[in-house]
């Protein structure tokens, strides 16, 4: 087998549970989906490599979404990566795939040889939540702290959701005989599951920023450490999984915890912008702010930063004026 065929846990995230732990987790494997996101644009390895682990890890945190529902992550930095983003939109019936999609924006002479963290200066890990129309979005923030994107991950749900949390990554360029070179990644997601009353850290946590381990105590410390050391000992190649289907890689690490599966989540690359998307964002301007936005040919153009789609629209279709007139 090679990473050339097409497998069936290939963009999938397969939610799983250990009964013997308390501990609930999820496995996840992209192939297509980062080929569908960084193909649109043509990142330097080290963004790239930031915008696939964010992929994953959007991956991973998304699957808990309801139905519907719209969760993205987003980094915001003073470093040469100023911003990457990620938008997951739940599937909109049981049984369909979620959609993904992510960019980065970057500032190419300051880029380092350093790796892909080095990139990422003093800024914030934010996720938001949006249930859709009529709702307020969820948004909670964390400042950016430890060595990858994981561990970003991981402090904002000690942080804001008092909820244990580890990720175990592993990504990359794979390139074989006959077979363009393309990204895959694969990961493991474990968190704790919240009591009926939830357990309120005593502890400070260094720099002032709880960690997992700080969240638990008595039995359930001991649980969330040996899963821990369980964990430690999968391999990389296990994880990106070309011939370890993710079930088997529960029960090779697990198996002692009651390792018990439920349906999968199929995922795609999938953009949700539109023409009409685009009006909608210019109805807010006026015919002088339409003016200064029209090219010498006589055009206002947009393109959009996930999908590097081209639009291009007549000055006097769009802005409020033209909203308002198509009004009365």
């Amino acid at each position: 087998m090679t990473f050339g065929q097409k497998l069936a846990w290939d963009d999938t995230v397969l939610p799983f549970q250990l009964d013997a732990s308390d501990i609930r987790g999820r496995v996840a494997r992209l192939d297509g989906v980062l080929d569908g996101i960084l193909k649109q644009h043509n990142y330097p390895l080290q963004v790239e490599a930031l915008v696939a682990e964010m992929a994953l890890l959007t991956a991973l945190i998304g699957q808990t979404v309801k139905l519907r529902w719209k969760l993205s992550l987003q980094v915001q930095s003073d470093g040469p990566v100023r911003m990457i983003a990620t938008d997951y939109y739940a599937p909109e019936t049981e049984g369909e795939p979620a959609r993904i999609r992510a960019y980065a924006s970057y500032d190419a002479e300051r880029l380092t040889d350093g790796s892909p963290m080095d990139q990422v200066g003093k800024g914030y890990f934010a996720i938001l939540i949006d249930q859709g129309e009529g709702t307020t979005p969820y948004q909670g923030i964390v400042p950016l702290a430890g060595v990858s994107l994981a561990e970003c991950a991981g402090a904002y749900f000690a942080q804001s959701e008092q909820l244990p949390t580890r990720f175990s990554l592993s990504f990359g360029r794979a390139s074989y005989p006959g077979v363009p070179e393309s990204w895959r990644a694969g990961g493991i997601m474990i968190q704790h599951m919240p009591k009926a009353s939830p357990f309120v850290a005593t502890r400070e946590g260094e720099g002032g920023i709880l960690a997992a381990g700080d969240l638990v105590d008595g039995e359930a410390g001991e649980n969330w450490n040996r899963v821990n050391i369980l964990l430690d000992t999968v391999e990389e190649m296990e994880l990106i999984g070309p011939s370890v289907p993710p079930t088997d890689l529960l029960v090779r690490l697990f198996h002692e915890e009651g390792p018990r599966v439920y349906d999968t989540t199929s995922v795609r690359f999938g953009c949700t912008c539109s023409e009409e998307r685009v009006r909608q964002s210019l109805s807010i301007y006026s015919a002088r702010d339409i003016g200064k936005m029209t090219t010498p040919e006589g055009l206002v153009t947009a393109d959009c930063q996930f999908c590097s789609a081209h639009y291009e629209l007549d000055p006097k279709s769009v802005g409020f004026e033209a909203e308002t007139g198509k009004n009365d």
